[in-house]
Parts: structure tokens; sequence; C-alpha cells
């Protein structure tokens, strides 16, 4: 699971993912990188685009509009890969995370996080951590270890043991 962060204002690097914004805690998120030559890999899940190499490290790239159930993400000179390590039972695992645009980072107060509604469908409510007001917009905080299953974490993180070697 995500590190549970302590203090009540907390920075969150916002993205856009089709008209909606969602926004993740900064502890997770290495970098953001421009889209590079994505190489596919045979039977790799739907939602996985590829894997690139990022300064010499193999890094699995996500298609996150295909894990919330939207249209496949087309590219645009807004598009990115947001690097992210995710702890998964004690391991790190690198995850290249496609957005349709990187916004900025915010400093949000956890009083101003209100709970995720039970709202179905395309966002499953355990994914989002959180909804807070910004501006008069909603951004969507977002779980991102919550948006895969166990196993497919544990597919990812074999992948990213077996690319490293």
């Amino acid at each position: 699971m995500e590190n549970e962060i302590s203090g009540s204002v907390q920075s969150y690097l916002t993205f856009k993912i089709g008209n909606e914004v969602f926004a993740t805690h900064v502890s997770v998120v290495l970098n953001i990188i421009e889209v590079m030559d994505i190489t596919k890999v045979p039977h790799a899940p739907v939602y996985m685009k590829g894997i690139v190499n990022l300064r010499g490290m193999v890094l699995p790239v996500i298609d996150t509009r295909l894990k919330l159930g939207m249209p496949e993400t087309q590219f645009t000179e807004k598009t990115c890969i947001i690097v992210m390590d995710i702890m998964l039972d004690g391991e790190l695992v690198h995850l290249g995370v496609l957005v349709d645009e990187v916004s900025e980072v915010l400093i949000i107060d956890k009083a101003n996080i209100e709970p995720a509604p039970s709202i179905g469908g395309v966002y499953k409510s355990k994914i989002i951590k959180g909804i807070s007001r910004v501006d008069n917009k909603l951004i969507m905080i977002i779980d991102v270890i919550h948006l895969f299953s166990e196993d497919e974490l544990f597919s990812l993180s074999s992948l990213n043991k077996s690319l490293a070697q």
C-alpha cells in the first residue's frame, strides 16, 4: 500500500485523464517523462502498452484510460508518463502510468478532502481515496495501488524482476 503520510497539508501531483482531474501523492512519483517508443510485450494484459528503457531501467507502461474503463489513450503533445514507485509486499515496483496531461503540484489540506462517494461504474470507489475541491474543480485523489488487482500487481512485480535481469 501507499505509505501513510503524516501532517495535515500534503502535496499532490494533478493530472488529466479525459476530462477528469486526478491527483496522487507526490511521494509515489519518481519522475515525469515524455512519451517515447513503447515496445509491445507479447501476451501482456490489454491495459499494458508495453515497456520503455528509462536510463537503463526497463519500465512497464500502463494505459490508465484502459484501467479506468475509458477508450485507449490517443497520443498528443501533452500525453506523458508518470514514473511511480509503488511498495508491494515490502518490495518497490517501478511503473509508468500513461496520462493525457500532467497539470501541477497542489498543496491540499486533509481537512479539504472528502471521502470518496460510492460511485460504481467507470471509477471503482476503492480507487478513489477522496475528493477535493480546488478553484471550483473537483479533483479525485487516486490510490494507484488499487488500480490493480493483487494478481495484476504480482504480474507487474514479476515483470519488473525478470526485466531487471
